[in-house]
């Protein structure tokens, strides 16, 4: 069975698009989960729900849209899309909800076969003042939207009227997931909590392998098997993304993949990896030395990002502006950039001017921080005038 905790929080979410619509004048909310994707020839990426579609629904089989149709004066009716029930399949794919019992575990006001789709949601579309969609998130979906559009258009001479207006559904629902609940922020730290468990297994094995006979040969994909094993052991369903697990010089490579190359006695190792738990991602990245041993400008520069980091976490205070983390840290490390010669005084000769020629852009060319959640990149706006850490 689902978790009731989430099925509660789907209905409250549910709950507030359709006032916020309701607001807009009425209307009818589409919002599909993630397609399945193909490898190669017979075999398929492992599947992951729309974190969008998840939000509202908790739903997570794939082949399924939620359609919310919603009055001005706030009535409401949700209809979840879905595959039917198919035993020879499920011998095959897994255990499928099938409508019937999907509408009574999830908490629908109805629930139709995906099937009938393209009879269904006209009929829905029909006499409505306007459609909301999640723009340029699904591939396809803008020429499904108009293909019902232009079947209810096609009513018109039986006084049958069509959305006049189509709406972002992101507009509404990006808004939504920025603030998290306290459900939201104990899954995220049980997570994160997860993932650290992780990085810390991979930096015991890096050292713990260099002590082993050459011949054995300690690669970057051994300390990913670390982080994947612990991320499993501790009950996370997968990464939150590409683990990026970089030895020597391959750590300045932003998004290094390849995670094949030696590990050696004397190299840093950056790793990029965390996991995803219940449907929330974290996010973790540390560098430390492959033999557990600084050298001295390796610890020199560690320290200078570790101090930029310190003044991040300190800058990350209630009241204080998204960018405040982000330029309490760049600030440390531009004086860095300085201090050790990396940035030449005759071209920048302090973290004023290192900072407004941009010359500590060869070293450090991205931002500090972003936001995090169903999403390793978390949806929401940035640029708001004003916007605040809360």
């Amino acid at each position: 069975m689902p978790d009731s905790n989430l099925l509660v929080r789907c209905a409250t979410r549910r709950a507030e698009v359709v006032r916020q619509l309701a607001a807009a004048g009425g209307g009818v909310a589409l919002l599909p989960t993630a397609p399945e994707a193909m490898r190669n020839r017979d075999a398929d990426y492992p599947y992951r729900h729309d974190s969008y579609f998840y939000y509202l629904t908790g739903f997570t089989e794939p082949h399924s849209l939620l359609a919310l149709q919603v009055t001005a004066s706030g009535s409401s009716r949700s209809v979840l899309f879905c595959r039917d029930k198919d035993v020879e399949r499920e011998i095959w794919d897994g255990f499928r909800w099938g409508p019937e019992a999907a509408r009574e575990a999830f908490g629908f006001d109805a629930a139709l076969s995906i099937n009938s789709l393209e009879t269904e949601l006209p009929k829905l579309l029909a006499g409505q003042p306007a459609v909301w969609w999640p723009f340029a998130v699904h591939a396809g979906l803008e020429t499904q939207v108009e293909r019902w559009l232009a079947a209810v258009r096609a009513q018109a001479r039986a006084g049958v009227t069509a959305p006049r207006t189509q709406h972002d559904l992101c507009a509404i629902l990006d808004d939504m997931r920025l603030f998290k609940d306290p459900y939201e922020l104990d899954v995220i730290r049980r997570a994160s909590t997860i993932s650290a468990q992780g990085h810390i297994r991979a930096m015991q094995a890096s050292r713990r392998g260099l002590l082993q006979p050459p011949s054995q040969g300690l690669r970057e994909y051994h300390l990913e098997a670390e982080l994947l094993h612990t991320f499993r052991q501790g009950g996370s369903q997968a990464p939150a993304y590409g683990s990026i697990v970089a030895a020597g010089a391959n750590a300045c490579v932003l998004h290094y993949r390849a995670s094949d190359s030696p590990v050696r006695a004397g190299d840093l190792v950056l790793i990029d990896a965390a996991c995803e738990l219940d449907g929330y991602a974290s996010d973790i990245t540390r560098t430390f030395p492959a033999d557990g041993r600084f050298t001295g400008a390796q610890r020199a520069l560690y320290e200078v990002v570790l101090a930029a980091q310190s003044a991040a976490i300190e800058a990350s205070v209630e009241g204080a502006r998204f960018t405040d983390p982000h330029d309490a840290a760049l600030r440390i490390l531009a004086q860095g950039l300085l201090d050790h010669g990396l940035i030449a005084r005759n071209a920048a000769p302090d973290v004023d001017a290192v900072i407004a020629t941009g010359a500590y852009k060869r070293f450090y060319m991205h931002r500090t921080s972003h936001w995090m959640g169903m999403d390793v990149h978390d949806c929401g706006d940035y640029a708001e005038p004003g916007q605040a850490i809360e």
